[in-house]
């Protein structure tokens, strides 16, 4: 049933391409069908996950090679299906406003979105790396097209980047293709191989870092503010919704699975960097003058969370990453679409020193309580999903190396720092700051942002107030046969 997601995408884009020109509002219309309908899928393949890795399909698509169109899912693809389902649908919600080639940048939207369901459903590492590439594409040209602060050399950037660790992961799959007898594909018959210490050890952090690239690892996460900032609301949403959660899932689906005697030579090494990410991307957040590029640099900050949570090779401390990965999802998501969507495009700047002339917390009351809200998300305050997701992160970091877990604690109280500071500049300046000349009146907040706004509110409150709804899919995951190498290697 999951794979409906990848061909109901699809085929949203196909339909949206072969629609008549100027029908805007049935352009946006099967764009929001296509993303509900996904999303609807995504759902009720869930609720019958059964336990352990639960076959799709698998036909035989390169029999000579040993490549089948294979789809499967476990608790960790589940989990990041509905998290694509969820952004899928608000990402729309927060395009209602596109006017320029509406249907072509829903096309493109709704290609993008078949890409990421299908890296997250492919057992098959040739089909997962082909669903990779496709995801890349329809990037560069929603960011290009439709973007806005130095698009161009946004889009190209992200594309680069992109590019470079794609042919990272693709060397280093090419050489267990070759040295595991050239026979098969498969990830889960490719786990049980047992490649020797001595290729793991180079071929790990290739692959590791080619797909880290793209969950901002530093010093590899300049792509990201950049990306952020020049992307339309629904792309920035997406790129640090979904796409860079594409990174993160290869780095453990694919490197930490396959290479698990590498990832422990490594551990230090990535936990390190991961480390460094959080510290080094809360305190340039807490130095930005723009908005946008504040909420950008703490996504870096929090991605490091998801790359320590694998650095730890634990189960609370990978179970961890897997919910950061949907909390960052659905509370970056909630933050770009205020600040991209809901402030810049009503008031023309994201400059926080000029922000405080608008009165946002009384011309956009809703505007200022999603941002609080989402605020506490967060800076990880309990009752929201980060909390649970970093406390899990913390505590198999601690486990695994005490003194990063205490380095990155400091990267959490700077994300406090910055998230108040741009909360009181932007909403809740100084009163004797404000004059009677205010600005022009903002435009009332419509009601696709409202829904928008309060289904990622809802996602980061249910999973934050009873988070069994996603730990019960994702912890029995590592119980699975693809988890063998690194139990047998002392690490689960």
């Amino acid at each position: 049933m999951l794979a409906w997601t990848v061909y109901l995408s699809f085929a949203s884009a196909l339909v949206l391409m072969l629609l008549p020109k100027g029908r805007v509002d049935l352009a946006r219309g099967v764009g929001l069908g296509g993303a509900l309908a996904g999303a609807v899928v995504a759902f009720a393949g869930s609720m019958m996950k059964q336990p352990g890795i639960q076959e799709i399909c698998r036909i035989p698509w390169i029999p000579s090679l040993g490549i089948n169109f294979h789809f499967a899912a476990d608790g960790i693809s589940v989990t990041l299906v509905m998290l694509t389902g969820i952004a899928a649908v608000v990402g729309v919600l927060f395009s209602w406003n596109i006017g320029e080639r509406v249907k072509e940048f829903f096309a493109f939207y709704m290609v993008l979105i078949g890409g990421v369901y299908g890296v997250f459903l492919s057992f098959d590492l040739f089909l997962l790396f082909v669903f990779y590439e496709i995801a890349i594409i329809p990037k560069y040209f929603l960011i290009a097209i439709w973007g806005s602060t130095n698009r161009e050399y946004g889009a190209m950037k992200l594309a680069l980047y992109s590019f470079v660790g794609s042919a990272m992961v693709l060397v280093g799959l090419i050489a267990a293709y070759v040295v595991s007898g050239g026979t098969t594909t498969n990830l889960i018959e490719l786990a049980q191989f047992g490649f020797s210490k001595e290729f793991q050890y180079w071929v790990f952090p290739l692959v590791f870092v080619g797909f880290a690239i793209l969950a901002g690892l530093w010093p590899f996460h300049t792509w990201a503010p950049t990306g952020h900032v020049a992307a339309p609301t629904a792309v920035s949403m997406l790129l640090a919704g979904v796409v860079m959660k594409l990174g993160a899932y290869g780095a453990l689906r694919v490197a930490i699975t396959l290479f698990p005697l590498g990832a422990q030579a490594w551990q230090t090494e990535i936990g390190f960097l991961a480390c460094v990410g959080i510290v080094y991307g809360a305190l340039v957040a807490l130095v930005q003058r723009d908005f946008k590029f504040v909420i950008g640099y703490s996504s870096v900050s929090h991605m490091g969370f998801v790359l320590l949570g694998l650095a730890t090779l634990n189960e609370i401390g990978l179970s961890g990453a897997v919910l950061q990965m949907f909390s960052h999802g659905v509370i970056a998501g909630l933050l770009f679409a205020v600040v991209g969507r809901m402030v810049y495009d009503r008031t023309h700047t994201r400059e926080l020193a000029v922000l405080h002339r608008f009165n946002l917390s009384r011309s956009l009351p809703f505007v200022a309580l999603t941002f609080v809200v989402a605020s506490a998300a967060s800076m990880g305050l309990p009752g929201f999903s980060g909390f649970v997701a970093e406390l899990q992160v913390f505590i198999g970091a601690w486990r695994a190396f005490p003194v990063f877990a205490i380095f990155s604690g400091v990267g959490l109280l700077v994300g406090v720092a910055y998230t108040l500071r741009a909360l009181q500049k932007a909403f809740f300046a100084d009163p004797e700051l404000e004059t009677e000349t205010r600005g022009p009146v903002l435009d009332p907040i419509s009601m696709p942002e409202k829904c928008g706004a309060m289904i990622l509110m809802a996602a980061t409150l249910i999973i934050g107030l009873y988070p069994r709804l996603l730990l019960d899919l994702i912890v029995p995951s590592f119980s699975s046969p693809l988890f063998d190498g690194l139990r047998n290697g002392a690490g689960l």
